[in-house]
C-alpha cells in the first residue's frame, strides 16, 4: 500500500495554518484512495511538532534531517523531497499554496520532470485527477486534469478550513537524510528581521485596519493604528502604499502581499484593485470607508461609510473609547 505525502511549513514555531488546511484536504484524498496520509518535516527542531501532525490524520511522519539543512534554503529542500519521494513512491505530493510551498513543489516538479497544479482548492482522484485551481488571483476557477505519477500538487491558502481528525495509533517517525552538496545551498536564507513584539500578527488578527493612498501620508496612518489598537486588531495596507514609501511591503495586503482572513477588514481610503482584493476576499466581513460611492471596495464591502476617512476613523475611535470606558492616550 502506498500513501498520500503531504509537505508541511512551520510558521513562528508552530504548524503553519495552510499546512493544517492542507492536510485536512490531503486526508479527504488519502481516504477516497484508501490509502494513509504521511507527511514530510524538515529540520531536527521540526521534531517538537510531530504530535501535532497526529491530530490531523497524519499516521507517519518524515523527518528530514541535514547539518546544514538550519533555515530555507529552496534547492536544497526540493533536492531532499525529491529524494523521498523516489524512495517512497506516493500517490500524491500536496504542498500548501504559500510562496515556500509553490516554490518547492515547482522545483520538485521539474527534478522529476512531471506536472504541478498549483493553488487548488478541489481534487477528485481518477486517471487523471481532476482538480479545480483558482487562477487570476482567486477571480478565476480552472478545471483542469492532472497527469504524472506521483500527482504533485498545492493547495490555494483558505480555500479549505483545517479540521482536526485524530488517528488513533502512535506517530511512527522516520528519519531521512538526503545526499546535499554545496551546490544545493547556493540560495538560502541567511538572516532574519522580525516585526516588533508588540505587534499585532497581519495574517493572524481577527481585526485588520488597511489603508490606501486615500490616507495621505505615512503620518495619516497614525488613525488607522489608533483604531486597530482599539479593536485589537492590526494595521495592513495597499500596494500603493508601500510604493510610496509609507509603510513596509510586510503590512500589504494583496496579490503580492498578505492574504489575510479577519472577521472584520475595515479598508480605509482603497480603491480596491483585483489585487487587493484577492488578499482580502477571505474576510468574514469587510467596511469600507471612502469618499467614493462607486469605488470597487464599496461594491465588495458588507458595509460602507461614505465620508472622508480623517472624519470618520476619529469619530470610530471616539465612540469606541466611550463603549470600552478607555481615556484617549
Amino acid at each position: 500500500m502506498t500513501m498520500v505525502l503531504g509537505f508541511v511549513e512551520i510558521e513562528r514555531g508552530s504548524l503553519s495554518g495552510a499546512s493544517l488546511e492542507m492536510l485536512t484536504l490531503a486526508r479527504g484524498l488519502a481516504r477516497e484512495l484508501n490509502c494513509p496520509l504521511e507527511a514530510v518535516l524538515i529540520g531536527e527542531e521540526a521534531l517538537a511538532l510531530a504530535g501535532a501532525l497526529q491530530a490531523y490524520g497524519v499516521g507517519r511522519l518524515h523527518l528530514v534531517t541535514h547539518a546544514r539543512l538550519d533555515d530555507y534554503a529552496p534547492e536544497a529542500w526540493a533536492k531532499s523531497l525529491s529524494h523521498l519521494i523516489q524512495n517512497l513512491t506516493p500517490r500524491a505530493v500536496l504542498a500548501a499554496g504559500t510562496d515556500r510551498g509553490n516554490e518547492v513543489l515547482a522545483h520538485v516538479a521539474a527534478r522529476m520532470d512531471l506536472p504541478l497544479a498549483a493553488n487548488c482548492t478541489r481534487v477528485s482522484p481518477g486517471d487523471p485527477y481532476l482538480v479545480t485551481r483558482s487562477r487570476w488571483g482567486g477571480s478565476l476557477l480552472e478545471e483542469a486534469a492532472l497527469k504524472g505519477e506521483p500527482k504533485i500538487l498545492s493547495v490555494t491558502p483558505q480555500a479549505v478550513f483545517a479540521e482536526p481528525e485524530p488517528v488513533e495509533r502512535d506517530l511512527e517517525i522516520t528519519r531521512v537524510t538526503p545526499p546535499l552538496t554545496d551546490k544545493d545551498f547556493r540560495v538560502r536564507v541567511v538572516d532574519r528581521v522580525t516585526a516588533a513584539e508588540d505587534s499585532a500578527s497581519l495574517t493572524e488578527a481577527r481585526v485588520v485596519v488597511s489603508g490606501g493612498r486615500g490616507v495621505g501620508s505615512a503620518e495619516g496612518f497614525a488613525l488607522l493604528e489608533e483604531l486597530a489598537e482599539r479593536l485589537g486588531g492590526a494595521v495592513g495596507c495597499s500596494r500603493a502604499v508601500t510604493t510610496h514609501g509609507w509603510r513596509p511591503h510586510s503590512d500589504q495586503v494583496g496579490q503580492t502581499g498578505a492574504r489575510v482572513a479577519p472577521d472584520l477588514y475595515i479598508a480605509c481610503g482603497i480603491s480596491g484593485a483585483i489585487q487587493h482584493l484577492v488578499g482580502c476576499k477571505a474576510s468574514k466581513h469587510i467596511l469600507a470607508i471612502n469618499t467614493d460611492p462607486e469605488a470597487p471596495i464599496v461594491a465588495k464591502a458588507d458595509y460602507a461609510v461614505i465620508g472622508d476617512l480623517h472624519e470618520v476613523v476619529p469619530a470610530l475611535c471616539e465612540e469606541i473609547r466611550k463603549v470600552k470606558k478607555v481615556a484617549p492616550p
